[in-house]
């Protein structure tokens, strides 16, 4: 019998894309959608053939294995620790939390009932990151001097601008992916940042550029560009770039590059229709086996934790004009 799996909220859009991959797979089974938003329980339910409940309670009491946590930000801590006090493993979508504190609390509930906490950083999974990091680990680039990043995307609305929900604007949604790759391929931690955060994109009340700038504990430094600054035209949702640095060559990565390039007279837009790997069907397959196996997780909550940190470092230099020392 496959890995029974809930989700606990379809707010943010990577849920769609982890209820259709939990489908798609032999060994699971998704066995159930919560949400706070009744309606919206109901309709993705009804989408993808499984069962809706009204409660988040009335989830965790059946016998499904683990849930994926695709809530607002704000809400992370509370359906984690609901789903560790019912004995439940967890996968949560990025960023782990919108404070320290909240991560340490979702760590601790996870690790105090022996359930797993995984992060979802499908960029992980990327064939191409994987041949960039097997690359710096046999050494044939030489060692890491520096590294230039950029995760820039269109800008999400709803509640992803919602800093009451969201915990911030676009650089605690977007710093958190690169920077979770930069730690997995330097095995370093980052232990300053200086950061530069403006509203002038759109010229509201959230944060819609930022530029980082990182030193790791291994003498690395890097640059990540975690703006929202695709403008609606863009053709496709945005982008995860690398360039790294090393003594004996430069090793550049752009990650969604397969794709197709489709004019359409009927829509009047020029799109990227994506190609490659599933990188999230990726993530759940590793997340099931985990569970099946009984094995670690590859991607814990404290690596979740280590790049949340990080996006609110960002935004404390910004304030203050200063690096922050983590």
């Amino acid at each position: 019998m496959g890995v029974k799996i809930g989700i606990m909220s379809m707010a943010h859009m990577h849920a769609y894309s982890y209820a259709d991959a939990v489908r798609s797979m032999p060994n699971a089974e998704l066995a159930g959608i919560a949400d706070h938003d009744t309606d919206r329980a109901i309709e993705t339910a009804t989408t993808f053939e499984t069962t809706a409940f009204a409660r988040y309670a009335d989830l965790l009491r059946t016998d499904i294995d683990a849930v994926i946590i695709g809530s607002e930000n704000v809400r992370h801590r509370e359906l984690c620790e609901m789903a560790a006090d019912a004995g439940k493993h967890v996968l949560c979508e990025k960023p782990l939390a919108t404070s320290v504190e909240d991560g340490q609390a979702m760590i601790a509930a996870c690790r105090k009932r022996q359930v797993q906490l995984m992060t979802a950083f499908p960029c992980r999974f990327s064939p191409a990151m994987g041949r960039l990091r097997t690359t710096v680990i046999d050494g044939a680039a030489g060692s890491i001097l520096a590294i230039r990043g950029t995760n820039r995307g269109r800008c999400p609305f709803g509640w992803f601008v919602q800093t009451e929900l969201s915990g911030g604007g676009a650089v605690i949604d977007h710093t958190v992916h690169v920077t979770d790759l930069m730690r997995w391929l330097t095995g370093s931690e980052v232990v300053e940042v200086y950061a530069e955060i403006s509203n002038r994109m759109f010229g509201q009340d959230f944060d819609d550029t930022g530029f980082l700038n990182l030193r790791f504990a291994n003498g690395v430094f890097a640059s990540l560009d975690t703006s929202w600054s695709r403008p609606k035209s863009f053709p496709t949702w945005g982008d995860v770039t690398m360039a790294v640095v090393c003594d004996r060559g430069t090793l550049t990565l752009d990650m969604f590059a397969q794709n197709l390039v489709l004019y359409s007279d009927k829509s009047g837009a020029t799109s990227w229709s994506h190609w490659g790997d599933n990188i999230d069907r990726l993530m759940l397959e590793a997340f099931v086996s985990a569970i099946a196996d009984g094995q670690p997780v590859p991607i814990t909550g404290e690596d979740g934790l280590r790049a949340a940190e990080v996006a609110l470092a960002a935004y404390r230099s910004a304030e203050t004009g200063e690096p922050v020392v983590l």
